[in-house]
């Protein structure tokens, strides 16, 4: 579970994960229900904002937390997600936290979630995902160094390049910060960043 005082989130020793610009938005139907917009089924409401097709594709966050909540890293307790949205909304995702697999039932989630703003165990009353106040700066451990990815950046061995940062301090978390979009660089352009890296000289669905 996440530690909740001050002192004990600063000593926990983890890898802090970053979705960035994260393409959740809701928009309401004819019904007057809400859903999680898509370049597949609201390409009349994209037009009617004036953005590109692309710039909604909520099933590479979707992808992102699959393989980030079912890593052999966050079953030992060494993971914290966060998903920052293109509406800069900012949302803290449990350890317990289990991702629904098909894609609908992970779009009806996080519409109620952005909706009632937090989501709860069923049949208990444990907050598996809450929107939190966007302030990285009381987030983030002191002093952590935040790592941006881009393909645009220098192509870097990930396990050399972590090895290379627990040699220069154990005992403190990494934050690492990727783009949840097919276009653009928001883990490069994320605030603060003391470096940025490429992790794969093949295109990934995530930026």
């Amino acid at each position: 579970s996440i530690p909740k005082g001050f002192e004990e989130k600063q000593n926990w020793k983890r890898l802090i994960v970053i979705l960035e610009q994260a393409p959740l938005q809701l928009t309401q139907t004819k019904r007057r229900t809400f859903e999680l917009i898509n370049c597949d089924d609201h390409q009349s409401v994209i037009k009617r904002l004036g953005k590109k097709y692309e710039d909604f594709r909520p099933d590479i966050t979707h992808q992102c937390l699959l393989t980030l909540m079912d890593s052999p890293l966050n079953k030992a307790g060494k993971l914290q997600v966060f998903i920052r949205t293109n509406d800069r909304v900012l949302i803290e995702i449990s350890p317990h936290m289990r991702i629904p697999r098909t894609y609908k039932r992970f779009a009806e989630l996080f519409t109620h979630v952005l909706y009632k703003l937090k989501a709860k165990a069923l049949g208990s009353q444990n907050i598996l995902m809450k929107v939190i106040k966007n302030d990285f700066e009381k987030i983030l451990p002191i002093g952590v160094r935040k790592i941006g990815t881009s393909s645009q950046a220098p192509l870097v061995d990930l396990q050399e390049y972590v090895d290379n940062l627990q040699e220069m301090d154990t005992n403190k978390p990494i934050v690492f910060v990727v783009g949840a979009v097919s276009t653009g660089n928001p883990g490069m352009e994320f605030e603060g960043l003391d470096d940025c890296v490429c992790i794969s000289k093949y295109s990934l669905s995530a930026g």
